[in-house]
C-alpha cells in the first residue's frame, strides 16, 4: 500500500519518540513505556508506519513483535523469533555470538552459528543476544510488542516478559546502548497486570492513553474517498464518534456505496450514514447473539465479573452468593439447589472458549472487551451486583 493510503500522525510519533528515547529525571521511561487504545481504533497501524519510523529516524534499532498476528503461536515463542530475526541479518553480529562453546552451528555465510540457539533456556539467553546486538550497532534497541497483554497467557509468555526485563536493566547499564520496551494493547485493565505489581516484570512502567482518530482525520480520509458526491466531513465525524472511532466501519461503509450501483449521488450522504451505523450495530449485535446464549451459570458468572471488574475473586464466598442473586434478578428458574465452584470453572473455560473472558497464567480473570460490559449494563444484568 502507498503511503498516501495512510493517515500520518507525525506530532504524536515525534512525541512519543521523544519520550522513549529521552529518558528525563525521575521518569519511568526507562522501565517501558504502555500505549493502549480501545480495538480497531488504529492503534497497530500508527505503531508500524509513525511510530516505527520516527524511533528509526531518532537513531534507534526498532524491533517489532505482534503477538496477536498468529493466535496459534505461543507469545514468548513470538518475542523469541523477532529477536533472532534481528539478529540473523547481522553476519558481524553473527560472528560475535558465535563465539560460545558446544553449539551445534549451520553455515550463515561465512559464519556457522544458529540462531535457534538464543531463546529462553538456550545456550544464548535474550540478554546475552541484546548485549551483542547493542555492542555491535552502538545505538539504542527499541522493542515494540503489539498486544503485549498475550504474554501473560501462558507460561513461556511470562518467562520472556521477565528475561526482557533482565535483558532491559543491563542494556540501560553504563555499559551499553539502551533497550527500551514499547508495550501495546487495546484493554487497559489487562495492560496493567503487567506494571500494577512489584512482582511483574514492568513494575512501574509509565501507562499512556492514546488520543483517538480526530477531525483532522476525518477531513483526510472525506478527501480521499473519490465518491460520486463529497461527504461533509463535520457530518462523518459524527458518524466516526458514534461508532467508536473506528475507521475499518466508515471504509465498510464507503464500499457498501461504491458496490451499490442503485444509489444516485444525492442519495449518498443519507445512504452513507445508514451503512455507518448498521455496521456499528452489527457487531454489538453478534456480540449479544453470544451473551443471549448462555446458560444461565455462564450469564451469571459474566455478570458478576461485569459487576466487580478488578475486584473480581471468582470463588470467594461472597462472589458465589452474587452468581446465585444474578441468577433470580433474571427470572430463572434452576433445578440446581445451590452454585459449586466446579459449576463456576466449567462456566469459566466456557466463557473463554466463547471470546468473552480472558485468562492469564495465573489464573486471574477479566472480561475479554470493555463493549461486552458496556452490553450487559445497557440490558440491565449488572443492577445490584455491586
Amino acid at each position: 500500500m502507498s503511503q498516501k493510503n495512510f493517515y500520518r500522525r507525525r506530532t504524536l510519533a515525534a512525541r512519543l519518540t521523544k519520550l522513549i528515547t529521552q529518558v528525563a529525571v525521575g521518569s519511568a521511561a526507562a522501565s517501558g513505556v504502555f500505549l493502549t487504545a480501545p480495538r480497531r481504533t488504529g492503534k497497530s497501524t500508527f505503531a508500524r508506519e509513525d511510530l516505527r519510523p520516527a524511533l528509526e529516524e531518532a537513531g534507534a534499532i526498532v524491533l517489532y513483535a505482534d503477538l496477536w498476528k498468529d493466535p496459534t503461536k505461543d507469545p514468548g515463542a513470538v518475542i523469541v523469533e523477532t529477536v533472532r530475526e534481528a539478529i540473523g541479518c547481522d553476519e558481524k553480529l553473527m560472528s560475535r555470538l558465535a563465539i560460545a562453546p558446544g553449539l551445534e552451528a549451520v553455515s550463515v555465510g561465512r559464519v556457522s552459528f544458529n540462531v535457534n540457539n538464543i531463546g529462553l533456556g538456550k545456550e544464548i539467553g535474550l540478554t546475552k543476544a541484546f548485549e551483542a546486538l547493542s555492542d555491535e550497532a552502538k545505538k539504542l534497541i527499541v522493542l515494540i510488542i503489539d498486544e503485549t497483554q498475550h504474554a501473560i497467557t501462558t507460561d513461556e509468555g511470562v518467562a520472556a516478559l521477565f528475561a526482557l526485563k533482565a535483558a532491559r536493566d543491563e542494556l540501560n547499564s553504563s555499559k551499553h546502548y539502551g533497550l527500551r520496551i514499547v508495550c501495546i494493547g487495546s484493554n487497559q485493565n489487562k495492560l496493567a497486570m503487567l506494571r500494577n505489581s512489584s512482582e511483574e516484570a514492568f513494575f512501574g512502567a509509565s501507562m499512556v492513553q492514546l488520543p483517538m482518530l480526530d477531525k483532522d482525520f476525518v477531513d483526510w480520509y472525506c478527501k480521499g474517498l473519490d465518491l460520486p458526491h463529497d461527504l461533509y466531513p463535520f457530518d462523518v465525524f459524527q458518524l466516526f464518534q458514534e461508532s467508536g472511532y473506528r475507521p475499518e466501519i466508515l471504509s465498510a461503509a464507503a464500499d457498501g456505496i461504491r458496490f451499490d450501483l442503485t444509489v444516485g449521488p444525492k442519495a449518498i450522504l443519507v445512504r452513507f450514514a445508514e451503512l455507518v451505523r448498521a455496521q456499528a450495530e452489527a457487531l454489538n449485535a453478534s456480540l449479544k447473539m453470544v451473551i443471549h446464549s448462555l446458560t444461565p451459570i455462564q450469564s451469571a458468572v459474566i455478570c458478576v465479573m461485569g459487576a466487580k471488574g478488578e475486584g473480581f475473586a471468582p470463588f470467594e464466598s461472597s462472589t458465589m452468593e452474587l452468581y446465585a442473586k444474578a441468577i433470580a434478578n433474571a427470572g430463572i428458574a434452576t433445578s440446581e439447589p445451590r452454585i459449586e465452584v466446579p459449576d463456576v470453572q466449567l462456566a469459566l473455560m466456557a466463557l473463554q472458549e466463547r471470546k468473552l473472558v480472558w485468562k492469564t497464567s495465573r489464573g486471574v480473570y477479566t472480561i475479554e472487551e470493555q463493549v461486552i460490559v458496556d452490553l450487559l449494563r445497557e440490558d440491565g444484568l449488572l443492577d445490584d451486583l455491586v
